[in-house]
Parts: structure tokens; C-alpha cells; sequence
């Protein structure tokens, strides 16, 4: 993996979990007053407020092992590629319960057919990551093994499947 491309991931991934935490914010300020109310399902209220959290903590991560890939010289290609592989793990992973919480947030509020709609999207979207993933994760392969490169070193090299 490029430096320029490590350094990208740790930005990403960084702006990921700051969006996340204004999400939550936005979701307790607003939706707070109307489960104290109890206009709003407190088990599902909390359950949405449950997945922000963990998806905020999974871009942190992600920003940490992005960060340890961007390191250059520092460390060694293998573990450079190990530290992307698990950063795009724990990216793919926030991602994925980033997209998952609004449809509990419709459901928070009562609007079903709304996030069921969402809820089916996402299972569209979850069916999708399921398969291709795999295809695009980074990998570390001998650059000669790579079509095209007249390179004999290891190192980490994204291969699109």
C-alpha cells in the first residue's frame, strides 16, 4: 500500500468517526425528549444508540490501524499490509452499522414501511460486502506475482478480484 493511500484511510476513517458522533449527538438531542416522553420504544431507542457507538469505535480503530499502515519505512511491508487488512475490517465494519442505524431510527419513530424499505436496502447492500470484499482487501503478494511488474520485492498490493 502506497504512503499517500495509507494516509487517505486514516483521514477517512477519522472524518467517519467524528460524522459519528455528531449522528449520535443528533440522535440523543432530538429523540432524547421524545423517549422521555415515551413516545418512542426505549429498548429499540437504546439498541440505535448502541450501534452509533460501536460504529464510531470502529472507524477509531480503523483510523488506528490506517494510521500504523501509513508508517513507511518504519515497519515492515507484512506488517504494514497486516495493519490496512485489519484497518479495512474495522472501516467495512463501522460502515456497515453506520447504514444500519437509520432504518432503527425510522423504526424509533414509527414510521415501518419507511425502515423496512431502508432495513431491505441494507441487506441488499450487506449481501453485496459479502461477496466482493473479499475480492478488494489488501493482500500481500510478491510484486512479480502481480501481471505487469517487473518487481522482485514483497509487499503489500491491493488486487481487485
Amino acid at each position: 500500500m502506497g504512503d499517500e493511500l495509507a494516509t487517505n484511510n486514516v483521514n477517512r476513517a477519522y472524518s467517519l468517526a467524528g460524522t459519528s458522533i455528531a449522528i449520535f449527538t443528533f440522535i440523543l438531542v432530538f429523540l432524547y425528549p421524545t423517549l422521555a416522553r415515551g413516545e418512542i420504544n426505549a429498548l429499540l431507542f437504546q439498541v440505535t444508540l448502541a450501534v452509533m457507538a460501536v460504529a464510531t469505535f470502529s472507524f477509531s480503530f480503523a483510523s488506528l490501524y490506517y494510521y500504523g499502515s501509513s508508517l513507511g519505512n518504519r515497519i515492515d511491508d507484512d506488517e504494514r499490509a497486516l495493519y490496512s487488512r485489519r484497518g479495512d475490517r474495522f472501516w467495512l465494519f463501522g460502515y456497515t452499522l453506520l447504514f444500519l442505524d437509520p432504518s432503527l431510527i425510522l423504526f424509533c419513530v414509527g414510521l415501518v414501511a419507511v425502515g423496512v424499505e431502508w432495513f431491505a436496502l441494507w441487506l441488499v447492500y450487506l449481501m453485496f460486502v459479502i461477496r466482493y470484499f473479499p475480492k478488494v482487501q489488501t493482500i500481500n503478494v510478491r510484486h512479480s506475482d502481480v501481471k505487469g511488474s517487473s518487481k522482485g520485492a514483497e509487499g503489500p498490493v491491493i488486487v481487485l478480484g
